[in-house]
């Protein structure tokens, strides 16, 4: 191979890119996601709750069951701690059932991060939620010797309404004159009030049964399929107002799905909105993803290729000697393959680049889903060039990662390496 003299690379600039590469490969877990209002998460509690010995003010702790995902990204894991307070708690007497309010209003990972919230509880029983929506902003209430968890869930009036009303506002409710007893253990419902904005933590992956869609497409193919249903009656409006948690909720309760109001990939894979495998179905409206060729990366995340293939290809072009004005080493014996590997990476950043600029135009779904067929062709050639040659283990593990993070716009691509 013919060779052109350049200047030597500096010994830090190694080190430079690598710090690069790693933070390219975190920057996915920065992106700032928001679970709206209205959100259900299913938590256990930690400890029991007990109107006989309950004290307002007292506070306990619920664990997150299961991971919560939005746009592909965690956003809260499995066995975060959600931190309820009593409100209101009223001992049981001979002739009234115990009665306790809580609110949650501390959400704290495993690592030890905290967020506040504003959620109160809720109900995943049919009657119960039936009963809590029917008043505007009710106070919901636990409520002794009724219902299979140690209690019943049930609305209590307003909460523009004084807490003293609450046992008026319950009436026949209290008849059976026993306490709230909720063992630890119990699986609860919290309601979010306020949007809680959060950051994705750790790298894109395929939807799969933790993941909640928010964005205004996937709602909006979500309220055409109830409506279809004659679930939903509202306006296609691709917002996740009351009226759609509910349609979500009664068509959960139907479908025998865990009946939160939102919209889960169970869910959306009952609709017909995703296929088994997480892609796009051939549902209403092109289906969740709003393109009938195949699911389209958020922008965030097409960002995230973006910038780890461009740190990929400058930790390659470092490995091979070959600086910045595309200079090789004149000293250096180059092989094919390994040339081959440079420029098929640096196609492949091209390519992310072009694809990352049509999903941020929003303006074609279509178009930007057929662009991520391409992008996965062009990762294929960058795969057929590593296992010709042999890159450096930063090489192969940045690449590694970029993998993972394509396996969203073809799930079946991961297992082809």
């Amino acid at each position: 191979m013919r060779t052109h003299p350049i200047k030597s690379m500096q010994r830090g600039a190694w080190q430079g890119l690598a710090l690069s590469l790693f933070a390219a490969s975190a920057l996915s877990a920065q992106g700032r996601l928001v679970l709206p209002d209205g959100s259900v998460i299913i938590v256990r509690t930690a400890t029991a709750l007990e109107s006989s010995t309950a004290q307002v003010g007292q506070s306990f702790n619920t664990f997150v069951t299961d991971t919560i995902r939005l746009d592909n990204y965690t956003v809260i894991p499995a066995g975060s701690r959600i931190r309820g307070t009593i409100s209101f708690v009223q001992p049981a007497t001979r002739q009234q059932s115990g009665v306790i309010q809580v609110n949650f209003d501390r959400l704290t990972f495993t690592d030890g991060t905290t967020y506040p919230i504003v959620g109160k509880l809720t109900s995943t029983d049919a009657t119960e939620r039936r009963q809590i929506d029917a008043s505007p902003d009710p106070r919901v209430v636990l409520v002794g010797g009724r219902g299979g968890i140690g209690a019943a869930i049930a609305g209590a009036g307003s909460t523009n309404s004084p807490t003293s009303g609450i046992l008026s506002a319950l009436g026949g409710l209290l008849s059976e004159g026993r306490n709230v007893s909720v063992p630890a253990g119990t699986r609860l419902a919290v309601q979010l009030e306020q949007p809680l904005t959060l950051r994705g933590r750790g790298n894109a992956r395929a939807a799969d049964a933790y993941t909640i869609y928010t964005a205004s497409d996937r709602i909006t193919a979500a309220q055409t399929a109830l409506q279809q249903q004659n679930y939903y009656r509202g306006a296609i409006n691709g917002q996740l107002d009351d009226a759609t948690q509910r349609a979500l909720f009664e068509y959960q309760v139907d479908k025998g799905l865990t009946a939160t109001g939102n919209l889960d990939y169970r869910t959306a894979r009952s609709l017909g909105l995703v296929t088994s495998a997480g892609g796009v179905g051939g549902g209403v409206g092109g289906g969740i993803g709003g393109s009938s060729y195949g699911a389209v990366l958020t922008t965030e995340a097409a960002a995230t290729v973006r910038r780890n293939a461009q740190t990929v290809v400058g930790q390659e072009r470092q490995d091979l000697s070959v600086t910045g004005v595309a200079m090789a080493n004149s000293r250096r014996a180059y092989a094919t393959n390994d040339v081959d590997l440079w420029f098929s990476l640096s196609a492949f950043a091209d390519n992310a680049s072009l694809y990352e600029q049509l999903v941020r135009g929003g303006g074609n779904q279509d178009a930007a889903a057929l662009a991520g067929r391409a992008l996965i062709n062009a990762a294929r050639r960058v795969d057929q060039a590593i296992q010709q040659s042999r890159p450096s283990s930063a090489v192969q593990n940045g690449w590694a990662s970029i993998r993972r993070q394509l396996a969203v716009i073809d799930p079946t691509y991961a297992n082809t390496y």
